[in-house]
């Protein structure tokens, strides 16, 4: 019963405050916001302990996910959006639900913290998954939408965190571990934004900055990996700069522009008279800690901008790795899968260990997240396999934007210092495509995931590449460019300049909308990256099956851009005059035999010719495959 709740109780300290003047009110109201911080101080071993298991999930690819409705969800969305600014974090690794969605920040949605089942649509909708923390957050500790949310994400594996200002809250039932700072009867009966909210707060303060100084984002009490969007912030970076070194403002900023405006890589490169790729080899090593980088552990720091990654491979040259094993490793900006493999006495190679963890695309996730990344993937390999990770025979990397020759250095200098293997094959992330997907290692390698790319080889090893330039001018015939078109489709429909689609409703009622005007705040401000929005694909395809035109036509026309790409490969390389083999992997092939059908028709169409056509579920297998040709190869022993 709500009466029986200490948020609901009635304060008698204040039921006489309409009856008091404006500075009595100030005086009454502060004396008991004076209590807040002693009742969070009271949770202080439960807040340690969601601090580092938050720290520990994001070490391994995960996020943290807050969950709340009214007063409670607008200081979860709000803590979240503070992250990327301070942290320097991607906007999708601190998300804030709410719920009514982004319409219920400003205004209230009536209802609509009633119903779990939103919740399971939201967590579902941002493919909510078993690395990620959710935290709850419910002051009167029995908000549905909240429970319903962490009983979902407890289903999923994810770790559930409740938070609520009563004792024995309901939600305690559905989450792994509860925080509940008892703050008393609020000044004004069951206006929980007041005190119940300064503790909210305080805590959700306490989650993401003990998470991010574990996480190695400050160097003392400075904010080293902040991200200079503004002239305050670039700024800032300067006088850290400054700070940490000694060094004059024209100095400062000169260091700083030969690191690429990235202020920890900057302060090592000085403090270890290091180049700037060494600088961040050594951040690498020391998992993204500053403090740690800049304590030297005996070994010599190049100071010559010409070092490489050969010598830094030969300074940290592992131990002789154990001959029967090989690693594959398949990188992309979503996922990263390390599998172990095993040759067997009678020859034969088994794969005994398979690990996965976040996405090691080092442009979109910066490189202390992606190689960190990797690591984890191969940490989970060798747990799986029961073997104590050691040094393998070879290991081929498939890293997706790393191609650059600096990337390729700094990735080498990594794996060098983490000792993953006596033999490291670090190749464009289409290879294990074709290792994997055609009879002999040649071909074209189709991608149409999340993004789109097109990649091929002839027999000779001349390779040559078209697409995959990006979701802002690029990735055609991708998920996400496919729901982008949708939306627009929809859009149009609403407002009557476009052809009729059931895409308009079948949106307004995944996102649980009153009217299509909704949609600009559902999916504005609604916390879904790339990754989730291109999953929203599998509604045009569903709507096309059930016979929407706009719908048919959207794919043939992504189907028709990914086949002219296909083609601009095949032109460069000689393919359009005789059959080739094709490889195909990503979502949209994988998921939708109608897609890879129809690229079929459109290839058809251009006179080419692809034969055989196989699909490729794990990429990783192909990177197995090249690691074991590695030791297989004549003489590699």
């Amino acid at each position: 019963m709500l009466e029986k709740l200490t948020t609901e109780a009635r304060n008698v300290d204040s039921e006489g405050i309409d009856e008091l003047s404006a500075i009595e009110i100030v005086r009454l109201m502060n004396s008991h916001d004076a209590g807040v911080a002693r009742a969070v101080l009271e949770e202080a071993d439960r807040i340690a302990h969601a601090i580092e298991t938050i720290a520990d999930r994001l070490r391994t690819g995960g996020r943290l996910i807050y969950l709340g409705a009214g007063t409670s969800g607008r200081l979860g969305v709000l803590d979240a959006a503070e992250c990327p600014p301070t942290f320097n974090t991607p906007p999708e690794l601190v998300v804030g639900l709410i719920a009514g969605g982004p319409a219920a920040l400003t205004r209230a949605v009536e209802g609509a913290e009633d119903h779990p089942e939103l919740a399971v649509a939201d967590l579902d909708a941002i493919a909510l998954c078993d690395r990620d923390v959710v935290v709850g957050i419910a002051t009167s500790g029995r908000t549905p939408y909240v429970i319903g949310g962490l009983a979902h994400a407890r289903t999923r594996g994810a770790f559930t965190i409740g938070f609520s200002c009563v004792a024995e809250p309901k939600l305690a039932a559905a989450c792994e571990l509860t925080i509940t700072p008892i703050v008393g009867p609020e000044v004004i009966t069951g206006s929980t934004r007041l005190k119940s909210g300064t503790a909210t707060k305080l805590t959700l303060n306490m989650l993401t900055t003990g998470a991010m100084v574990l996480l190695g984002k400050t160097y003392g009490n400075l904010m080293v990996d902040l991200r200079a969007t503004n002239n305050k912030l670039l700024d800032r970076t300067r006088r850290i700069v400054m700070m940490l070194t000694g060094l004059a403002k024209a100095d400062a900023e000169a260091l700083l522009a030969r690191c690429d405006g990235e202020l920890k890589t900057a302060v090592v490169a000085h403090e270890r008279q290091a180049n700037p790729v060494e600088a961040r080899r050594l951040l690498d090593d020391a998992g993204g800690q500053l403090r740690r980088a800049l304590t030297p552990v005996g070994r010599a720091v190049p100071t010559s901008i010409d070092d490489s990654a050969e010598s830094n491979a030969e300074r940290h040259r592992p131990s002789r790795g154990d001959p029967s094993l090989v690693l594959g490793i398949d990188g992309g900006g979503s996922k990263t899968a390390a599998w172990l493999a095993r040759r067997e006495t009678d020859g034969r190679w088994s794969i005994i260990g398979k690990g996965a963890a976040g996405g090691s695309n080092p442009q979109s996730l910066g490189f202390d997240r992606a190689l960190g990344n990797v690591d984890a993937a191969i940490d989970t390999a060798f747990a799986a396999a029961g073997h104590q990770r050691s040094p393998v025979a070879a290991a081929c990397l498939a890293m997706a934007g790393a191609e650059r020759e600096a990337d390729r250095n700094r990735v080498a200098a990594w794996a060098a210092a983490r000792q993953v293997a006596d033999n490291l094959q670090h190749v464009h992330d289409a290879l294990p495509l074709l290792a994997a997907g055609t009879p002999d290692g040649w071909g074209i390698a189709v991608i149409a995931g999340t993004g789109s790319f097109v990649f091929g080889q002839d027999s000779g090893g001349r390779t040559a590449r078209a697409g995959g330039w990006g979701y802002l001018f690029g990735d055609e015939g991708s998920g996400y460019v496919l729901t982008l078109q949708a939306l627009r489709a929809a859009t149009k429909a609403a407002d009557e300049r476009g052809q009729e689609t059931s895409l308009l409703a079948r949106f307004v009622d995944k996102f649980q909308l009153r009217q299509p005007l909704d949609l600009i705040g559902a999916v504005y401000q609604g916390g879904a990256d790339r990754r989730t929005i291109a999953s929203w694909s599998d509604i045009v395809f569903e709507e096309a099956a059930r016979g929407d035109a706009v719908a048919k036509t959207l794919i043939s026309r992504a189907a028709g851009d990914l086949a002219e790409t296909i083609a601009a490969v095949c032109r460069k390389l000689g393919f359009d005059q005789s059959a080739f083999p094709v490889a195909l992997s990503g979502g949209l092939f994988i998921h939708h035999a109608r897609y890879r059908e129809l690229v079929q028709q459109e290839l058809s169409q251009r006179k080419l010719s692809p034969a055989p056509t196989a699909v490729v579920a794990d990429p990783v297998a192909g990177a197995v495959i090249l690691a074991q040709r590695m030791i297989d190869a004549p003489g590699s022993r």
